[in-house]
């Protein structure tokens, strides 16, 4: 890679978007095995790398316990596109305008990252934004338990990479996982993670 592990910096960062290459995803969900194609909607959501002082970190929801989808889990905010939506990254910023209440106008967008098939039948696509802080973020209580940050130098190092196994209506599902404190980052999010890691180191 371009940049060490230990100091990823936004020069770098943005380095690896401006540079013309495809690399391959490490994970693109496995929604399809239990969805017809048109059971499958789009959707996107922002991964927020935030600017701090001590390093880019990258910002992180807690769902709540009562929703019905992926109840009290960790997520990238975001949602939905809507028939007026020109973009992914337009979904991404509204969703999370709407989330946690980040201003688009502080969100530098980057590029995307692999369109990513969820299991609760979404095809959702990561937009990689820089944050400028302060952040004065107001999150929707029904939604969002909790809003946290992880130093995007411990999310790019393959130590703290987990892939697991359960079996899911009969079928064996293999997910990645990224714990870190008392936070335990899985599925999806993970798997987005992955081909985030993937796509800044390849």
């Amino acid at each position: 890679m371009n940049s060490p592990l230990s100091s990823p910096d936004e020069v770098w960062l943005r380095s690896r978007f401006a540079e013309p290459r495809t690399v391959k995803p490490v994970a693109a969900g496995d929604g399809h095995l239990w969805r017809s194609h048109q059971e499958i909607r789009p959707a996107a959501v922002l991964v927020p790398v935030v600017r701090r002082k001590s390093g880019l970190t990258v910002l992180f929801t807690r769902r709540t316990a009562h929703l019905n989808d992926h109840a009290g889990q960790i997520s990238f905010p975001g949602g939905r596109a809507e028939p007026g939506d020109a973009c992914a990254a337009q979904t991404a910023l509204r969703e999370t305008a709407e989330e946690i209440g980040l201003a688009a106008a502080q969100v530098d967008v980057l590029g995307e990252l692999h369109q990513y098939v969820t299991v609760t039948g979404y095809r959702v696509t990561p937009v990689v934004g820089l944050v400028t802080p302060p952040l004065e973020l107001r999150p929707d209580d029904f939604e969002v338990a909790e809003v946290f940050e992880v130093p995007l130098q411990f999310l790019l190092d393959p130590a703290n990479h987990q892939r697991n196994s359960v079996v899911h209506e009969g079928r064996e599902r293999h997910y990645y996982a990224v714990p870190y404190q008392q936070y335990y980052i899985w599925g999806a999010t993970a798997g987005m993670l992955m081909n985030f890691h993937a796509f800044l180191t390849g």
